[in-house]
């Protein structure tokens, strides 16, 4: 007869331990502590969208690969998030920084304002990073110079200001800057990648002074 309870009792607590493992994979992974998710799903509260565009992007999905505009690769992380010219507005956010895998960013053509995010520059796999054609504003963050990895930078058509970081000349693989079209001062790189950057990539930005003279001007100017 004991041995009959006992058998119940382990049963029962079976079935309880099951349905509380059921439940916790059962959560939204924003609860789960999907961050690429989490960081996605930042975003999208940050924007306005009247298209719905984003309308796929459900935080109650296991990860965001089955989400629209969302690319990931084998191991379900995210490699690239492609929003151009998909009319939404709003500004970006300092979550973007947590896609640690991402390889495309493009946001181009919008009506995304504020300013670029420093965390950006954690983005350690990032390829190209699209903003052009908005109306952000601010200075380009000298943390951009950490992405080793990025091919294109395009900036163009906006309204940053501020003076273009030094930290850029240290991107080894950057063969595309276009920064055209704002309220850029100070000078123009003229060593590293900028070497190869043809001069009209810098054009319409009243402040800017033209090309830096090495030892014969300083980078330093009076600009802000």
């Amino acid at each position: 007869m004991a041995d009959s309870v006992f058998n119940r009792y382990m049963i029962i607590n079976f079935h309880l331990f099951s349905a509380i493992l059921l439940s916790i994979w059962m959560l939204p992974s924003t609860v789960r502590g999907n961050s690429e998710g989490d960081a996605l799903y930042t975003l999208r509260r940050s924007l306005s969208d009247p298209n719905n565009v984003l309308q796929s992007w459900d935080p109650n999905l296991v990860t965001p690969c089955t989400w629209f505009h969302i690319t990931c690769n084998q191991d379900r992380r995210v490699t690239r998030v492609d929003l151009g010219n998909t009319n939404l507005s709003g500004h970006l956010v300092p979550e973007l920084g947590k896609l640690e895998h991402l390889q495309y960013l493009e946001l181009y053509k919008n009506n995304i304002q504020g300013s670029i995010p420093k965390e950006l520059g954690n983005l350690k796999n990032l390829i190209s990073l699209d903003l052009y054609g908005n109306n952000i504003s601010g200075t380009i963050p000298p943390s951009l110079g950490k992405l080793k990895s990025l091919v294109f930078l395009r900036l163009n058509d906006n309204q940053l200001t501020g003076p273009i970081p030094r930290e850029l000349v240290g991107i080894s693989m950057l063969k595309v800057v276009d920064v055209s079209n704002n309220n850029l001062c100070g000078t123009i790189p003229t060593v590293g990648p900028f070497e190869h950057i043809p001069i009209n990539s810098f054009d319409n930005n009243p402040r800017l002074e033209g090309p830096e003279l090495l030892g014969l001007a300083s980078y330093k100017t009076n600009c802000s």
